[in-house]
């Protein structure tokens, strides 16, 4: 999350972490294991991106991430996207022992905005 807010230039995106209560309000179908499995991305209307589709959804709106967002429209990329994105999900202790981060990777200090907006 530090990173996207950081690749956020042009504020179009809000994040609102799981243990905001404005989370349940914004997603009342997402559980608390949902929420921590992956990503996800909640549109004004209401639709629901996950995972790798949410990074989709997000590389078109953070201006160095388009290149990302762009491949991931190629035909079977975005399934083989997701299939990544579980490996990396249900491994993500084991890489951040490897990486040396402690809960949330602290490579980047956080960035002082409005987290408590809906997420666009």
């Amino acid at each position: 999350m530090k990173t996207l807010t950081w690749l956020d230039w042009l504020d179009k995106v809000r994040f609102i972490p799981i243990s905001s209560e404005r989370a349940s309000v914004i997603a009342p179908k997402l559980s608390r294991e949902d929420l921590m499995e992956a990503i996800h991305c909640v549109t004004p209307e209401g639709r629901i991106y996950r995972g790798a589709r949410a990074i989709r959804f997000l590389g078109m709106r953070l201006p160095l991430l388009v290149p990302v967002a762009l491949f991931l429209w190629f035909p079977g990329v975005i399934w083989l996207a997701e299939m990544f994105y579980q490996f990396i999900s249900r491994n993500r202790l084991f890489f951040s022992r490897i990486f040396g981060c402690k809960g949330a990777c602290s490579i980047m200090p956080q960035r002082e905005r409005d987290q408590e907006s809906p997420t666009d």
